[in-house]
C-alpha cells in the first residue's frame, strides 16, 4: 500500500538534506560537501567552503593563530608546514610552547604514542615527559635548550641579531639554523619552513615557552638580546592595514583559543582605537574550538562579541564561522580540502616587507 504525500509549501522548507552515499572513490572534498550536512559537521563544511573561497582571492592576507599543543599532535608536518609552502597562511600567532617543540622534533627527537593516564611519578623517574597521550625523552628539553642558547648566543657575537628584537625575528634566526644544520627540516619544521618562505612567525608571550627561558638565561650571561612585544603588537597590525591599504581583505583562522587567538584579533582595535586609523575590522573569520561561550572568556567568545570591539567588520558577520570540536580531526580536513579546490597560492613573503609595512602605522 503507498502511503500518499502531501507537502505543503513553507518558506522555511526550502533545504532538503540529500547526504550522497559514501564509497570508496570519493574525495575528502566531496566527502565533505556531499555528506557533511548537519551540526557540527556542517559548520566545518561551511568553513571548508569559505577558508578555499578566501584563498581563491590573492589579495586576501590570512592570520592563523595556533593553541594547544598542535604542533607535537603532529599537526606541524602533516598540515602547518604543507600549508605553508602552498601559501595558504601569510603570518602566525603561536604559543611559544607550539614553536618549542617543533625545533625538538627538527633536531630529531622524536614523539611517542603513549597512554592518557598513567602513573607520571613513574615516567619522571624513567625520564619521560608527557603531554595528554604523547610521551618524549626528557633529555630532549636539554638539548633543545642548548640548540637555542648556542644559536641566539652566536648570532649576538657575529652581530646578525642584536638589541631588541620581535619574537619573529627570533623565529626567523633558529630556523635559519635548524635549516643549515638539517636541511630537511623544511619538510617537517613549521619554524623552518616559514623562515625558508618569508612567513613571520610570532608569538602571543614571548616569556611563556622555553624559547623565551631560554632567552632569558642568555640576558642573565650579559648576552645583548631581548624581545620587545610592542614590536610584535606594531608589526602584526602592520600586515592587516598594509593589506587594506593595497586594496586586499584580512583573513583570521583561529585553531583553538586562548592568548594567540586575542592577538591576531586585537590587530583591529590596535589600528582603530590605538593608532586612531580608519578601519572596520576583518573580513573573513573562522575559529576551531572546543571552548564553551558561557564561561566568558576569550577561547569561546563570538565573532558577533568580537564585532562590538572592532575586531571584525559587522558587514561580514553573517559569514564568520565557528566549529565546535577538536583541531586535530578538523585541520586535516580543513587543510586537504583546500588543497583539492584550490591547489596553490602565492607566497606574500612578509618578513621581508616588515619595514615598509610599519612605516604606514606613522
Amino acid at each position: 500500500m503507498s502511503v500518499q504525500r502531501t507537502e505543503r509549501t513553507n518558506k522555511h522548507l526550502r533545504m532538503a538534506l540529500k547526504p550522497v552515499a559514501i564509497d570508496g572513490q570519493m574525495t575528502v572534498s566531496n566527502l565533505i560537501d556531499q555528506c557533511m550536512v548537519s551540526f557540527n559537521a556542517r559548520q566545518l563544511r561551511a568553513a571548508c567552503r569559505l577558508y578555499a573561497e578566501v584563498l581563491a582571492q590573492n589579495n586576501t592576507r590570512i592570520g592563523l593563530s595556533l593553541s594547544g599543543a598542535l604542533i607535537p599532535a603532529g599537526l606541524g608536518g602533516s598540515c602547518l608546514a604543507p600549508m605553508l609552502r602552498l601559501g595558504f597562511v601569510d603570518w602566525i600567532v603561536s604559543t611559544g610552547a607550539n614553536l618549542y617543540h617543533d625545533i625538538q622534533m627538527a633536531l630529531g627527537f622524536e614523539m611517542h604514542a603513549g597512554a592518557a593516564f598513567t602513573d607520571d611519578t613513574m615516567l619522571r623517574d624513567d625520564g619521560v615527559v608527557r603531554i595528554h597521550d604523547l610521551y618524549f625523552d626528557a633529555q630532549a628539553l636539554f638539548d633543545t635548550d642548548k640548540f637555542i642558547r648556542d644559536t641566539l648566543r652566536t648570532l649576538v657575537t657575529e652581530g646578525k641579531l642584536k638589541g631588541t628584537v620581535s619574537s619573529a625575528d627570533i623565529h626567523r634566526a633558529l630556523g635559519n639554523q635548524l635549516l643549515r644544520l638539517y636541511p630537511r627540516a623544511a619538510v617537517h619544521s613549521v619554524v623552518a619552513t616559514a623562515a625558508s618562505l618569508g612567513v613571520p612567525l610570532h608569538t602571543s608571550a614571548s616569556g611563556d615557552s622555553g624559547i623565551g627561558m631560554n632567552i632569558a638565561k642568555l640576558c642573565l650571561e650579559g648576552v645583548d638580546l631581548r624581545i620587545d612585544p610592542s614590536l610584535d603588537v606594531n608589526e602584526t597590525a602592520s600586515y592587516v592595514y598594509a593589506a587594506k591599504r593595497e586594496g586586499g581583505k584580512s583573513a583570521v583562522v583561529i585553531l583553538g583559543g586562548g592568548s594567540p587567538k586575542n592577538f591576531v584579533l586585537q590587530t583591529e582595535p590596535h589600528i582603530q582605537e590605538v593608532l586612531g586609523l580608519e578601519e572596520a575590522g576583518h573580513d573573513y573569520f573562522m575559529q576551531f574550538t572546543d571552548a564553551r561561550v558561557d564561561t566568558g572568556g576569550l577561547s569561546g567568545a563570538t565573532p558577533s562579541e568580537a564585532v562590538s570591539w572592532g575586531k571584525i567588520d559587522p558587514s561580514q558577520l553573517p559569514h564568520a564561522i565557528v566549529c565546535y570540536g577538536d583541531c586535530t580531526v578538523y585541520l586535516p580536513l580543513l587543510a586537504r580540502y583546500a588543497f583539492e579546490q584550490v591547489g596553490h597560492r602565492p607566497l606574500q613573503k612578509l618578513l621581508e616587507r616588515r619595514a615598509e609595512f610599519m612605516a604606514m602605522l606613522k
